[in-house]
């Protein structure tokens, strides 16, 4: 084994931090950037509905291509193989889903002036508990989302200062990783308060500009270098025994159920999170955000290519080395692909680079957490905090999400100390389990009115309870949790069982049978008399 090499810290160091200070002046700055009043939800949760499409573009990618598919996706081929690849696969198809319904969702919000998931539930519903719930809901799967660029974060902070006096202990990632942790959260927190979803939406583009030159970059080498994609596919090899594959690089025919549902599941993830909703909402017009939709399909790419990093990392030497040098779980490990890969091919020739890539994939965490936390203080001040104080005035509602969003930032960074972070992929796949039992009350009320309030509640309360117990099932009630994919016959996959399904499927399918029988009963119980609609949302602008 080829020994682990030490990053040059007097480059690499001074780069980052240099490349890290422009996003801090783009966070700040974006507070005067399509100059709006920031004390109102409007202008500081949505930007006031000004993004174009170039804009909506790379906000689009930012709140998706987040820390979660930058590491965790090439972390779940570099344990999973083969299944892995199913990031790449409800990639391609996410995008097709939103914009089939989130156009209809932005004309409802044009229309009526919603700013948030909730808005809309009780706008077109009527119903404040519904609202409360899902908004709730919402608010409480982004938290294990936060928590996963949390982790993304730690990895490029782990690789940074590996083999250095401030080296990771078995405890944990060392006390300056933590203090830098905590800093860069700070200053998110700092121009989040003061710039909203704009200085979202500038690091958002700064970001991605960073993520794709230096993940084609290091692809480009670091294929060229194990001598083509014929060869790195045929060289490659498992790490450890994947519970998925007996064959880390073929597909395990057992699986296919588990994979095509849990692409279908994490597909539908998209349109159901309040993030992606509010961004949704932020968008000029219907035209900007079919535009902005339709392109960011091409955000697979780099996705394949990053994946691909974790099937050949273990044919780079001084990859392999800080992966295998004891210090690190399987789990882990994963996490540490792209940032080793970066140190291995760059760290001697080009340690600049290097930097650069490191950076792209710390800002990649840091964005997307300021867009979901933003959500989340949106929900929390206008469906939760006003329902119960119908006097708050529009600055203070403002007040309640700037605050919040903060709070909830550093509560994702409580659950990660808390939880370790072999599993952290998990984080996503049990909150996105949890979020997309929202679809039915969010968007079949966009088409037709038969579906009646008390049961799209009764429905989302069973496919929330379910999607939670079927996940802990799975794990054998045991934590931290490893799987989300849950054998309906009883015997695990690899014991021969082709029935395990994603938990958030199966909870969503339950969903819907408790939503269309109950809404059918009740239409034939009690015929449905005129809609009674809830007015337009208060402080809402066209």
């Amino acid at each position: 084994m080829a020994t682990a090499l030490t990053p040059d810290l007097t480059i690499i160091l001074p780069v980052f931090i240099g490349f890290f200070a422009v996003f801090i002046f783009l966070g700040f700055y974006a507070a005067r950037w399509r100059k709006g009043d920031l004390s109102g939800l409007f202008e500081w949760g949505v930007a006031g509905r000004r993004l174009g499409w170039f804009t909506a573009f790379f906000l689009f990618g930012a709140d998706w291509y987040t820390a979660f598919s930058i590491l965790s996706v090439p972390s779940s081929v570099f344990t999973l193989g083969a299944f892995g690849y199913m990031a790449v696969t409800y990639q391609a198809m996410v995008f097709a889903f939103a914009i089939l319904v989130l156009p209809r969702l932005w004309a409802k919000s044009k229309e009526k002036g919603y700013l948030t998931l909730g808005d809309t539930i009780k706008g077109e519903t009527g119903s404040k508990a519904l609202s409360i719930f899902f908004a709730l809901v919402g608010i409480g799967a982004l938290v294990p989302y936060i928590a996963l660029q949390v982790v993304g974060l730690q990895g490029v902070l782990v690789a940074m200062f590996f083999n250095t006096v401030y080296a990771a202990t078995a405890a944990g990632i060392s006390n300056l990783q933590e203090a830098a942790l905590i800093i860069a959260f700070v200053i998110l927190a700092g121009f989040t308060f003061t710039s909203g979803l704009r200085g979202a939406t500038l690091g958002s583009i700064y970001k991605d500009i960073l993520v794709w030159i230096s993940l084609i970059a290091l692809v480009a080498i670091a294929i060229t270098a194990v001598g083509g994609f014929a060869h790195a596919f045929a060289n490659a090899g498992a790490p450890s025994a994947p519970p998925l594959n007996s064959n880390f690089i073929k597909f395990n025919p057992l699986a296919s159920i588990a994979f095509s549902t849990s692409m279908l599941g994490t597909a539908l993830s998209y349109v159901a999170w309040p993030h992606n909703v509010n961004n949704t909402y932020a968008t000029q017009s219907r035209k900007n955000l079919k535009l902005g939709l339709s392109l960011a399909i091409v955000y697979a790419i780099p996705l394949f290519l990053a994946d691909t990093l974790g099937v050949i990392v273990n044919q780079v030497p001084a990859a392999s080395a800080i992966l295998n040098s004891g210090q690190f779980n399987v789990g882990f490990k994963g996490i540490l692909v792209i940032p080793a890969m970066a140190l291995a091919e760059f760290n001697s020739s080009a340690p600049w680079f290097a930097a650069i890539v490191l950076v792209g994939v710390f800002i990649g965490g840091l964005v997307p957490a300021a867009i979901m936390a933003i959500a989340q203080g949106n929900l929390l001040a206008r469906n939760v905090v006003r329902e119960f104080k119908p006097n708050l005035t529009a600055k203070g509602e403002a007040q309640i999400a700037k605050w919040s969003s903060a709070v909830f930032k550093f509560a994702a960074l409580g659950v990660v100390a808390a939880v370790p972070p072999s599993y952290n992929v998990q984080f996503y796949y049990f909150a996105a389990a949890i979020v997309i039992q929202g679809i039915p009350a969010t968007y079949f009320i966009l088409f037709t009115k038969w579906f009646r309030n008390s049961a799209l509640l009764a429905g989302g309360a069973v496919g929330v309870f379910l999607s939670i117990l079927f996940t802990l099932a799975a794990n054998k009630f045991a934590f931290p949790l490893t799987t989300t994919i849950f054998p309906i016959l009883g015997p695990a996959l690899n014991a021969g069982d082709q029935f395990t399904f994603y938990v958030g499927v199966l909870g969503l399918g339950l969903n819907l049978i408790v939503v269309v029988v109950g809404s059918a009963v009740i239409n034939a119980v009690k015929p449905r008399q005129a809609a009674t609609i809830a007015p337009p949302m208060p402080a809402a602008r066209p």
